[in-house]
């Protein structure tokens, strides 16, 4: 088959996704598009729209309430589903199964399946290990911090970010290949002096002094007023919060000293080039997009459940470092600075990231039935 070949006869990849944040959602557009570059036809499918309507509410109206409200209970839920006989993996595996027949409707006629959620990929694994899947199905491991929840021994393939990741995951016995981040490719753009300037002019920050972006998610989570408080403990640091759709987190953060509170932006990789330091506190997709843009990262008091282990893992990895307290916090926005005033803009160094050549899209792609469509790199930035 050829680039050439008529639509009809393309590969078609189903990929499931689910809007809790923007993270997973993210990463499956982004893997249709390179997709599509490879002559591959690929869709994404909501997978909680395959489950009951009670569990689709669950999964989307309590998550974001039990981490700003309830961190305690979020925490031990994360704990718990580690455990197979637990209350919540026991609830998990219940949704997982009622997806079941509509994973199974949706896949028809495709040439692979593939999870950037990881209790979709549980589905699938499910269906693949009993035959009733007659086609490949692979995950996409979109949080640094491997999970139970993530894997599945009756997947063909599970994919991560970085090779951290990867090494992580060997915990639940299956293996797992690091085939660098799904990001859109205006991240990895280098951007020139003059559009951190003109970003900064426009936000008031003046030209020379430490300035932090600050990411909680879509959805604003987390302790991100503590933050803010400890960066100004920093005598000259500015913060530019990203408040998302939190339109009440921007209201009361609105008129604090050397604070710029935004709501959603799409202008992010502008954003990026006029910081010093991405601060964040989950480990999501703003994390992982501020690594592909040279921006340097830390984490600051993150949110119970994955974004603890998320830290952990970035620690570990040398990704992104973890301080504990206001003044540590200030400490490393003046190294960010004065490291990204002094160097040149650079991305890390692949070999502390992935470990394979191919990315996501080719090894999707290869599994689809479609191989020898251009090199990873190129598909990338397209």
């Amino acid at each position: 088959m050829t680039r050439v070949a008529h639509l009809a006869s393309r590969p078609r990849v189903l990929v499931l996704s689910a809007p809790i944040g923007v993270g997973h959602d993210g990463a499956a557009r982004e893997l249709v598009r390179r997709l599509g570059r490879r002559g591959v036809s690929a869709q994404v499918l909501d997978w909680t729209s395959l489950v009951p309507a009670w569990g689709r509410q669950l999964l989307r109206e309590l998550y974001a309430p039990s981490v700003r409200y309830t961190p305690g209970l979020f925490d031990k839920i994360f704990a718990d589903l580690e455990h197979p006989n637990r209350a919540a993996s026991r609830l998990a595996e219940r949704l997982c199964r009622a997806a079941e027949p509509g994973a199974l409707a949706a896949a028809r006629d495709m040439d692979a399946v593939v999870a950037t959620y990881p209790l979709a990929g549980r589905t699938l694994g499910a269906l693949r290990a009993d035959g009733r899947l007659g086609v490949p199905a692979l995950s996409f491991l979109t949080d640094p911090a491997a999970h139970r929840t993530w894997c599945h021994p009756g997947l063909d393939e599970h994919l991560t970010v970085t090779a951290a990741t990867a090494v992580h995951g060997r915990r639940y016995g299956v293996a797992m290949r690091a085939v660098g981040p799904l990001c859109a490719p205006r991240f990895s753009r280098p951007k020139p002096q003059a559009t951190r300037e003109r970003l900064r002019g426009e936000l008031g920050v003046p030209s020379q002094v430490p300035l932090a972006l600050l990411a909680s998610g879509s959805l604003g989570m987390g302790e991100v007023e503590h933050a803010v408080r400890a960066l100004q403990q920093h005598p000259r640091a500015w913060s530019v919060v990203a408040c998302g759709r939190n339109t009440k987190l921007r209201g009361r953060l609105a008129g604090l000293e050397r604070v710029v509170a935004l709501g959603w932006r799409d202008d992010v990789p502008d954003l990026m080039a006029a910081a010093d330091v991405l601060v964040h506190n989950a480990g999501g997709l703003s994390c992982t997009e501020a690594l592909v843009a040279g921006l340097p990262v830390v984490t600051y008091r993150p949110i119970p459940g994955h974004g603890r282990a998320n830290a952990a893992v970035l620690a570990g990895a040398g990704l992104a470092a973890w301080p504990s307290s206001p003044l540590e916090l200030a400490a490393a926005v003046e190294q960010c600075h004065r490291e990204r005033a002094s160097l040149p803009r650079r991305r890390p160094r692949a070999a502390t990231w992935w470990t394979d050549d191919a990315d996501a899209s080719a090894v999707v792609a290869k599994y689809a039935g479609v191989d020898g469509f251009g090199d990873a790199a190129g598909v990338a930035a397209g």
